[in-house]
């Protein structure tokens, strides 16, 4: 089966919904999902329609232009992706092993459907997990005085490579803001988010010593803002006094594993809308 799926994103008015599947329905095309969400604060329309292409539609432009056409007569944002061909994702990865084991089991298993030409790190704790996993590794150092020309040598191996989306599994190293504006929307990142008193070194272990009652972990867009990008998930997990920090840490972990996975999955399967700061994610 081919399929299209179309994100539209424009002001609320009459008339959007009829005007997109009116077209499809002229084209012959068959709606196989349709959600829309309108934000009451400021009257915005989003909306995903996933749609089943005939083999002649797949070649025929004049859908495309027709939709086009339309939004522009909307004046809204259109966007339409082919979900057969698999997006093409890199890893970046410091020392911490379990989100890169993650994501590579998942795609080994089908649960997370991309293509993963390399995995990047500044460190070469995780060379055999990539030989496991026969994924390209490179090894990048990143000092301050290497840094801009590391990150030109990381732009010309995702250029080559043509990677539409970058994750960083616990990449500890932080991006230039003109890397990330190169890549806005593409970068998805983790971190320890329910816990913005405790950054920086081990905040596990402060938490702890605070006698927190809740973490959690929060995967988000990379902006140049550090830790402050549209968020994608988020999760909290309840602790008490009987919790050793051992135990905070794993139940960070396994958060972090599952907000980060939501993510990725989302963003493969164009299910999300960026809206400046906040995202629009549907769900079914």
């Amino acid at each position: 089966m081919k399929s299209i799926i179309i994100h539209i994103n424009c002001s609320d008015q009459t008339g959007i919904i009829a005007t997109f599947t009116g077209i499809l329905f002229d084209f012959k095309v068959n709606i196989l999902n349709l959600e829309q969400h309108v934000e009451s604060d400021n009257d915005h329309f989003f909306m995903r329609i996933h749609a089943e292409l005939e083999k002649h539609n797949i070649v025929d432009k004049s859908l495309y232009e027709t939709l086009e056409l339309s939004a522009k007569d909307l004046n809204a944002k259109i966007q339409i992706y082919h979900p057969e061909k698999l997006q093409r994702v890199a890893i970046f990865t410091t020392k911490e092993s379990i989100p890169l084991y993650d994501l590579l089991i998942k795609n080994q298993s089908g649960e997370i459907l991309c293509e993963i030409p390399f995995i990047i790190s500044n460190h070469k704790d995780h060379e055999e997990i990539a030989n496991q996993f026969e994924i390209p590794f490179y090894y990048i150092p990143i000092t301050n005085k290497t840094k801009t020309k590391q990150e030109k040598e990381m732009k010309r191996l995702l250029k080559r490579h043509r990677i539409d989306l970058i994750v960083l599994a616990r990449y500890m190293q932080i991006l230039s803001p003109e890397f990330v504006a190169m890549y806005y929307g593409k970068i998805i990142n983790i971190h320890h988010g329910f816990l913005p008193a405790f950054k920086g070194k081990n905040p596990y272990h402060q938490a702890w010593k605070q006698g927190v009652k809740m973490i959690g972990a929060t995967a988000h867009y990379v902006t140049a803002d550090l830790d402050e990008g549209p968020i994608i998930d988020q999760d909290v997990v309840s602790i008490d006094h009987q919790h050793s920090i051992k135990e905070l840490i794993q139940s960070g972990r396994e958060i972090e594993r599952r907000v980060l996975t939501y993510a990725v999955k989302s963003h493969l399967e164009y299910r999300i809308i960026l809206n400046d700061q906040r995202t629009i994610i549907f769900r079914s």
